[in-house]
C-alpha cells in the first residue's frame, strides 16, 4: 500500500502526514476510472501527472545511473480547506478496493490551522469525546424474580407510551371535568421521539423519508412516534395534510418558516402535537442558530421568506422578551391561543444551573405543558468548537436535579420532564434513554442516533465526516445540492426509521420485564438503577454498585 503523493509545498507548509485523515492508494489495482476523485465532496484528491526517479545499480562495472518513470496518479491536496475528512466515499464508489482513508496516529499540525483569519473553527456534528459515557455505565439492578415475578418480554402486554401534557391531579381533573371547564391538552406518544432537526438542515429527501417511516409507525405499526421539525417550519403540503398531528412544530428565536404555520392554520386538517418553543441548544447554549448560505437553496429561502444565498443566523434569545417570567406567560399563552387552547405548548432550554429556575416557573403557569433540558452533548449543525467542548451542563445530573425538585414540590407527575444529549452516543440508546427515563425524564429525543441508523451517516467522535453545517455531505443527509441529496432514496430512509423504532421498542420490553413493569414506563424509578462510581451514585441518588 502507498500513501497518495501530496502536492509539492515549502517546509513551512502542511504534508499530508500532519493531516488527520492519510488517503492510501494501491496503485497495482487502480485504473485510473476517475470515479474517486469525482465523489470526493471536499476534493482532497484529484488525478495528476508524476516524474518518479528509479535509481540504477550496474554491480558489475560499478556504475549508478537513474531511469526515469512518467505516469497519472492520485494526488492528496494538504491544503487545510481541502484536507481529507475520512468519509470513505472513495472507497465505496472504488471497484477494485484500490483506495481509501486511514486515519493518521500521529499529532497533526492541522488543528492549529483551523482558526484563520481570527475566525473560529466551526463544525458540524457532535464533539470529539471518545469511550463510555456516564449513560453507558448506568446498569438496571432490581431484578424481580420470587416475591415479585419478571414477566416475559416475549408474550406479555406492555404500555410503553408516554404522555406530553400537564397532567392534572385526579380530583382536579374530575372538578374541571364537572364544572365544563378547561382541561389541558395532553397527547400519548412513543418516548423516544426525533429531535428538532430542521428542513434546512435535513435534506428534502432525508426529511421525506423520516416523515413516511413515522406516518408507518402509527398507522401500521401502532407506534406513536413523533419528529420535530427544528427551526425552519416544514413544507406547506405537510402543514395541510394529515400527517401534521406526528410533527413537533418549533419555533425559535429567528422565528423561520413561521409565516407559513399561520397562514395555514385555517386550513389545518388536524391539530400538530405539540409547540416547542426553543429557548436554548444543548451543545452551544447562549448561541443563536445558523443556516450557512452553503444551504439556503431556492426551496429554503421560499419557505423561511428570505433571500435564496444568504447566512441565517437565529439571535440568542428572543428579542421581545426579557425574562423567565415573561417568556413563560407571553410566547407559551400566545401559542396555545393561536391554536385553541388544543395543543400542548413546552419550552426548550439548555441544560444550565438555571434550568430549575425555567422549570418553577412553568409549574405556577396554567398554560405550561412540559420541559425539555437539552444537555452538552446534544448535536449542531454548526457550532464552534469552544461552545461544543465547554459550554453547557450534562443532561444527566441536570434532569435529576430538576425531577427532585418536582418531587419536593409534589409534582413530579404534572409537569413531564423530556431530555436530549449524547443518547444513542455509542449506539446504546434504548439504554441510555430508558437510564434517563428512571432518573425522571418522561421521554427522550434523539437526533444523531436516527441520522446513522436510517440514512447511514458516517459523522463520529473521531472527527470523522462531521461538514453537515457546510452542504457537502456526502450522503445527501444535510445537503440542499440536489446532486447530493439525490444519493439518498427516502423509501430506504422509511424503512430503517421503521426497524430502527421497532428494535428499541423490543429493547424497552425486554428492560421493562425483569422490573416487573407493565402498565407504565417507569419514570423516577430510581432504585432499579446503579453505577460502579459511589460519587456519581450519590449525586444522582442511586445504588452503588461494585
Amino acid at each position: 500500500m502507498v500513501s497518495v503523493r501530496s502536492i509539492y509545498s515549502s517546509p513551512s507548509s502542511l504534508t499530508y502526514h500532519d493531516l488527520p485523515w492519510i488517503i492510501e492508494h494501491r496503485e497495482n489495482r487502480c485504473t485510473l476510472c476517475g470515479r474517486c476523485t469525482a465523489v470526493c465532496p471536499v476534493g482532497a484528491i484529484s488525478l495528476s501527472h508524476f516524474r518518479q526517479r528509479v535509481p540504477k545499480l550496474d554491480v558489475l562495472r560499478k556504475k549508478r545511473s537513474n531511469d526515469y518513470r512518467h505516469f497519472t496518479g492520485i494526488r492528496q491536496q494538504t491544503v487545510i480547506e481541502k484536507r481529507c475528512i475520512g468519509c470513505g466515499m472513495c472507497a465505496s464508489v472504488c471497484p477494485n478496493e484500490a483506495i481509501g482513508p486511514q486515519a493518521n496516529d500521529n499529532e497533526h499540525r492541522a488543528l492549529f490551522l483551523l482558526n484563520q483569519k481570527g475566525e473560529a473553527y466551526k463544525r458540524g456534528g457532535r464533539r470529539n469525546v471518545t469511550g463510555r459515557t456516564l449513560l453507558d455505565r448506568i446498569s438496571f439492578d432490581r431484578i424481580s424474580m420470587l416475591t415479585d415475578p419478571a414477566l416475559d418480554a416475549g408474550r406479555h402486554e406492555f404500555n410503553i407510551n408516554t404522555i406530553l401534557g400537564r397532567v392534572l391531579p385526579p380530583e382536579e381533573f374530575l372538578r374541571r371535568k364537572a364544572a365544563g371547564e378547561w382541561i389541558p391538552p395532553t397527547r400519548e406518544m412513543f418516548p423516544f421521539i426525533i429531535g428538532s432537526m430542521s428542513f434546512g438542515a435535513l435534506s428534502p429527501n432525508m426529511w421525506l423519508g423520516l416523515l413516511q417511516g413515522v406516518a408507518y409507525c402509527n398507522e401500521v405499526l401502532d407506534i406513536p412516534v413523533v419528529m420535530a421539525t427544528g427551526e425552519g417550519g416544514c413544507p406547506p403540503w405537510v402543514l395541510k395534510s394529515p400527517f401534521l398531528k406526528y410533527i413537533i412544530l418549533q419555533i425559535a428565536s429567528g422565528y423561520f418558516g413561521w409565516d407559513e404555520i399561520i397562514r395555514a392554520i385555517p386550513e389545518m386538517q388536524c391539530d400538530p402535537a405539540a409547540i416547542e418553543i426553543k429557548y436554548g441548544q444543548g451543545a452551544k447554549p447562549g448561541d443563536g442558530g445558523l443556516l450557512m448560505w452553503f444551504k439556503v437553496s431556492k426551496l429554503i429561502a421560499r419557505l423561511r421568506g428570505v433571500p435564496e444565498g444568504v447566512d441565517l443566523p437565529s439571535p440568542p434569545v428572543h428579542q421581545t422578551l426579557y425574562s423567565i417570567e415573561e417568556s413563560v406567560m407571553k410566547m407559551i399563552q400566545t401559542m396555545s391561543m393561536a391554536f385553541g387552547f388544543r395543543v400542548p405548548v413546552y419550552p426548550k432550554i439548555s441544560g444550565s444551573t438555571s434550568a430549575k429556575s425555567v422549570l418553577n416557573n412553568l409549574v405556577r403557569n396554567p398554560y405550561a405543558a412540559a420541559l425539555m433540558i437539552d444537555g452538552i452533548d446534544g448535536g449542531t449543525g454548526a457550532a464552534y468548537n469552544v461552545s461544543m467542548d465547554a459550554t453547557g451542563h450534562p443532561i444527566t445530573s441536570n434532569l435529576r436535579e430538576c425531577y427532585l425538585d418536582l418531587v419536593r414540590q409534589g409534582r413530579q407527575n404534572e409537569i413531564p420532564l423530556f431530555a436530549a444529549g449524547g443518547i444513542g452516543k455509542n449506539g446504546n440508546v434504548t439504554q441510555n434513554g430508558m437510564a434517563l427515563i428512571m432518573l425522571g425524564a418522561s421521554g427522550v429525543h434523539i437526533g444523531k442516533y436516527i441520522m446513522q441508523a436510517a440514512a447511514g451517516c458516517l459523522g463520529n467522535e473521531l472527527g470523522r465526516c462531521n461538514v453537515c453545517n457546510v452542504g457537502i455531505c456526502p450522503k445527501g443527509i444535510t445537503s440542499q445540492n440536489e446532486k447530493l441529496y439525490r444519493r439518498l432514496d427516502p423509501d430506504e430512509v422509511a424503512q430503517r426509521t421503521v426497524d430502527t423504532f421497532m428494535a428499541i421498542r423490543t429493547e424497552m420490553k425486554k428492560i421493562m420485564a425483569p422490573l416487573g413493569r407493565s402498565q407504565s414506563l417507569p419514570i423516577g424509578m430510581s432504585d432499579a438503577l446503579g453505577i460502579d462510581d459511589a460519587d456519581i451514585a450519590q449525586r444522582l441518588q442511586i445504588n452503588y454498585i461494585c
